[in-house]
């Protein structure tokens, strides 16, 4: 008879769990939620955080605001996200940066970006594309390769920041080629594609969000993108492996969701599925994709495999950019 209690109470006590978990998805949220981007205004990661809480808001119940906090390639931003209470109400709008790249680049880490998050859904992907001042005279990686070496040190490349996927991208490339372009972290995309506009740094290596309007209204010459293949909206622009001596090369970024360690599942799951309902809307879809944009809204364990898959192909890549942790 105990022990049929035991297993009666065992019982009870799984469907009271059940229930109260699924008590606390329903309830979930019941205030304001914060999407924080680790990057300045401007740049891809805002961009499309912005249009996310938009249409995320309606469908939670709630607002959700975009927080910018930018500093240290996003481990600025990251490090207050880490710290937040698990509850869903402070999310990490995520760059590969602070999350997959940090770790090879830095000795030293504040957080554990694998022990210290929780993983939700990759919200979208975009690809790195390099690009130049009209001023500088190049159209193809081929003639920046040239130019380079006719001028060793005197040219340089912008980026979202130091230890950002696009400053391992543009270090590759020096090694790769032999050249010596020189490096300029901005705390974000935003900044650093103004700068380019302006010539005040010659080159540029970043998303395509921040950067597409001016490449199609000739302001910014793109000289590749970073992709295996060309992209579909950018058929004329060649991929940097096209170059000779380049073969082989190919650098992604992409936009994930991200919560503090200890979530409760059932709201990572509510978050994931409500995430993927806003990115499958037509217009969503196509507002995103006039940024050069994918969107993607994966399951939180796809999203969960493909970071480790990401964590081990930028420590390759950062061995073979030649740099030194930090």
């Amino acid at each position: 008879m105990r022990s049929i209690a035991r297993l009666l109470g065992s019982v009870f006590a799984l469907l009271a769990a059940l229930a109260g978990g699924d008590a606390l998805a329903q309830a979930y949220p019941s205030k304001t939620v914060t999407l924080l981007v680790p990057y300045a205004p401007g740049g891809g990661h805002d961009a499309m955080a912005r249009i996310v809480a938009e249409k995320l808001g309606p469908r939670l119940g709630q607002t959700v605001v975009v927080e910018n906090k930018p500093g240290a390639a996003g481990m600025i931003g990251t490090e207050q996200v880490v710290r937040a209470a698990p509850d869903g109400y402070t999310l990490l709008f995520s760059s590969p940066a602070e999350i997959v790249v940090a770790p090879s680049v830095y000795k030293t880490m504040r957080y554990d970006p694998v022990k210290d998050l929780t993983p939700i859904t990759q919200v979208g992907d975009t690809p790195l594309v390099l690009m130049a001042h009209p001023s500088v005279g190049v159209k193809t990686v081929a003639e920046l390769i040239a130019k380079a070496k006719k001028e060793p040190g005197k040219l340089s490349f912008g980026t979202a920041g130091t230890g950002s996927s696009q400053h391992l991208a543009g270090a590759w490339i020096n090694n790769l080629a032999g050249i010596d372009l020189q490096h300029v972290p901005y705390k974000g995309a935003g900044p650093a594609t103004n700068d380019l506009l302006g010539g005040n740094v010659p080159l540029g290596i970043l998303g395509m969000a921040p950067v597409l309007k001016h490449i199609q209204a000739g302001r910014i010459v793109a000289l590749a993108v970073m992709t295996p293949k060309r992209v579909d909206w950018a058929r004329d622009t060649p991929t940097v492996a096209e170059t000779p001596g380049m073969e082989g090369f190919q650098a992604n970024h992409w936009m994930g969701l991200l919560g503090p360690a200890g979530m409760p599942p059932e709201v990572v799951a509510k978050l994931q599925a409500e995430v993927a309902a806003v990115l499958a809307m037509p217009e969503v879809r196509e507002r995103l994709r006039g940024l050069g944009i994918d969107p993607v809204g994966s399951s939180t364990e796809d999203f969960r495999r493909f970071l480790a898959e990401e964590r081990e192909r930028f420590a390759k890549m950062f061995r073979l950019t030649g740099l030194k942790q930090e």
